[in-house]
């Protein structure tokens, strides 16, 4: 027989005896609910055969929670002491106060079988007597007594067990389909054996290879689509972070008309000179190039650590082998740093080499002459230039850069607070939207004298801020003379970075004054400023062709010596490093973890194969039951007592208290109190989601 737990839950108490609460009777509604609300439950409601069924709290309440009679079986007790000349034939005929499931009698001990030691067995034989020779049930007696009512519910965990068991066997058959290579590989797996330690040790460097090769060029096998991971990474410094870096050491216009004033004024001296000196624009290029070694020196250390990362994230799948994973990250983290160290000094060396020569008969170098003519032509710009121009910016104004969500963080309460919205960054704007369907545009803001600002992220925020600013101190953006826009990631923010800087938006330069006297702005020698124009621009000249060369040649470096050399030296020096150990029997040491995991799975196949094969029992010993027909149980009132607003208890307002704690739990069969309920249910402590709440009826006053 197939195992059902039986709850027995108390009959409604309808006045309170002693210390009981004045709304026991909701307590008690409230507990019952709990339990029979749940759909993998049948009720039995019981009810005494010598009281008057139509008015039976049990049938009520499982009419409220059963209208449609598929879970409730009637329980009819006490037909023992019945009046003489009454019985309840009709009843449980199920023709008078019809059930769908129908009635079914039982005949329990009394109290004095149970003070006289009467056993369960002698009880059973006494009730099953009991309808064999009484003359209104002898023609039933097949239907009535406990041991009918226990396969009638056995009958109905069955035909559930079968319902679900498409739905269960396909689930089990998923499963063992995902155990079964592995569990075949358990099965003649030898922890000891040299042969076996030797080959999963090349096996593990040859994945660990091929991970790590996936991981930098990218593969379509099982890709990340939540986070940047390995290559992608590297891809978004090389093309994104340092860019920004470079621009970011930039020097502003002010200081570097001012560097080149006074170069030129000390090497002219006490002399006051006739031409521009070419020697003053030496030295602000060899400055300006010895400025780009912070840049350079920072894109190779976040390269390294994205390296290092990636090697974490192959070397986790070798967890099995604790010794194993912690040697071949020590090598592997070493080999990284030492071609790390190697990569800096080549780096440092192209810089060096920029220094060594500054070539003027660079092609794309204007030279003095062509610079001289560029100075000419910026001071007599026309009307008719600015005009021919429109058309170009207008176009340039519909190239997008960039789309997605930001929080504009800086607006009051009083104003609405931190909202998101939809930005759209092009050439010449950014606008936002209420939503990404863009119809409804907020605001747009040209992108002319802004400026790009770092803003400090809050310590109760997850949130990363940067801000937007106009050089010329304007409002932004109505009465905000800056505008702070989140984002939800380091990664976010840099790549909003990176395309506000293909906008030109550039990022704010912090300088300081220097001393001495003497300003570019108040200068009234024009023939120095000549001079100070004129280098000007072949600094920016020359150094955009320092820049072009340096933001082609960092990744190619990088590359060839970092991120090729290690993916070389994993494939073909880590195997043969890991043998110079001298332990490679102890490398291929089991963790416990992975022991047990061994064992847990072999469980698990086993377990699997046995419940299949006592599904297909299931299957071909059991059959079926079809639900009885409905009936008309329209004569079950439903259960809707209320209680009136206000209601007061000697002056006082009701208090109703908490439901008691999970009723006693029986194993033993179905007793209950009268006219009380009883719960079969494979899970007797869950509670449903939305239990109705049943209130008691009036209370009057007391005076």
């Amino acid at each position: 027989m197939l195992n059902l737990t039986l709850v027995d839950l108390p009959g409604i108490t309808k006045v309170p005896v002693g210390d009981q609460p004045a709304d026991i009777e909701y307590q008690i509604r409230d507990m019952i609910m709990q339990y029979i609300c749940k759909e993998n439950c049948l009720i039995l409601a019981v009810t005494p055969a010598n009281t008057d069924l139509a008015n039976s709290d049990a049938l009520k309440l499982a009419k409220d929670v059963d209208p449609q009679g598929q879970r409730t079986i009637g329980v009819i007790t006490k037909l023992d002491l019945m009046d003489e000349g009454t019985d309840a034939r009709e009843i449980l005929e199920n023709r008078l106060l019809p059930l769908r499931r129908g009635y079914i009698g039982v005949v329990n001990r009394s109290q004095k079988d149970i003070d006289g030691k009467k056993d369960i067995m002698a009880a059973l034989q006494a009730e099953e007597k009991f309808f064999l020779s009484h003359p209104a049930y002898k023609h039933i007696a097949e239907r009535m007594g406990t041991p009918y009512l226990q396969r009638t519910l056995n009958q109905q965990l069955t035909n559930h067990i079968r319902d679900t068991l498409p739905v269960f066997r396909s689930h089990l058959q998923s499963q063992l389909l995902a155990l079964n290579k592995e569990a075949e590989e358990y099965k003649h797996y030898s922890p000891d054996d040299p042969a076996r330690r030797t080959k999963t040790l090349l096996q593990s460097v040859q994945r660990l290879a091929a991970d790590f090769e996936k991981f930098i060029e990218g593969s379509g096998d099982k890709v990340d689509t939540i986070n940047l991971s390995g290559g992608a990474r590297i891809n978004r410094i090389f093309h994104e972070r340092f860019p920004y870096e470079l621009v970011k050491v930039e020097t502003d216009e002010r200081k570097m008309r001012r560097e080149i004033n006074y170069a030129i004024r000390n090497i002219h001296g006490v002399r006051t000179g006739l031409f521009t000196p070419d020697m003053a624009f030496e030295a602000i290029v060899k400055k300006q190039i010895s400025s780009l070694k912070g840049p350079c020196i920072k894109c190779i250390d976040m390269v390294s650590q994205e390296l290092i990362t990636t090697v974490y994230q192959c070397i986790n799948k070798l967890g099995s082998f604790p010794k194993l994973r912690d040697e071949t990250e020590r090598i592997v983290t070493t080999e990284i740093r030492e071609q790390e160290i190697k990569c800096r000094e080549q780096i440092l060396m192209l810089i060096d080499i920029q220094l060594a020569y500054i070539n003027t008969n660079h092609e794309d170098f204007i030279g003095f002459t062509n610079s001289q003519q560029v100075y000419n032509q910026s001071t007599k710009k026309t009307a008719t230039g600015m005009t021919g121009n429109q058309g170009v910016a207008l176009r340039s104004s519909l190239i997008v850069i960039r789309k997605g969500w930001l929080t504009i963080n800086n607006i009051g309460i009083m104003k609405g607070g931190a909202k998101e919205y939809w930005f759209i960054l092009s050439a010449e704007t950014l606008s936002w939207y209420k939503d990404d369907e863009e119809k409804e545009k907020k605001y747009m803001l040209p992108l002319d004298n802004l400026k790009l600002r770092d803003v400090e992220k809050s310590f109760m925020s997850s949130k990363f801020v940067f801000a937007i600013f106009n050089t010329e101190l304007r409002n932004v953006y109505k009465d905000y003379k800056c505008l702070e826009l989140a984002c939800n990631s380091q990664e976010e923010l840099d790549s909003w970075k990176a395309s506000l800087l293909r906008a030109g938006v550039y990022p704010e330069k912090v300088t300081e004054d220097g001393q001495g006297s003497g300003s570019p702005d108040s200068l009234t020698d024009p023939q120095l400023e000549r001079q100070v124009e004129t280098i000007r621009n072949l600094v920016d000249s020359y150094m955009s062709i320092i820049y072009k060369t340096i933001r082609d040649l960092m990744p190619k470096t990088i590359m060839h010596l970092m991120i090729n050399s290690v993916k070389e030296f994993i494939s073909s020096e880590l195997l043969a490093q890991l043998y110079a150990l001298g332990e490679c029997s102890a490398l291929m040491d089991e963790s416990p973890e992975q022991q047990q995991h061994r064992v847990e799975v072999l469980r698990k196949h086993a377990a699997l194969k046995e419940a299949l094969a006592v599904i297909g029992e299931i299957s071909t010993s059991t059959c079926t039951t079809p639900l009885p027909p409905p009936v008309d149980s329209s004569w079950i009132k439903a259960s809707s007592p209320s209680v009136p607003k206000n209601s007061v208890i000697g002056g006082k307002a009701l208090t109703r208290g908490h439901a008691p704690p999970v009723p006693r739990v029986s194993h033993t069969g179905p007793k209950a109190a009268p006219d009380g309920l009883q719960q079969l249910s494979g899970q007797q402590n869950r509670v449903p989601a939305s239990v109705p709440r049943r209130h008691p009826p009036a209370i009057p006053n007391v005076k």
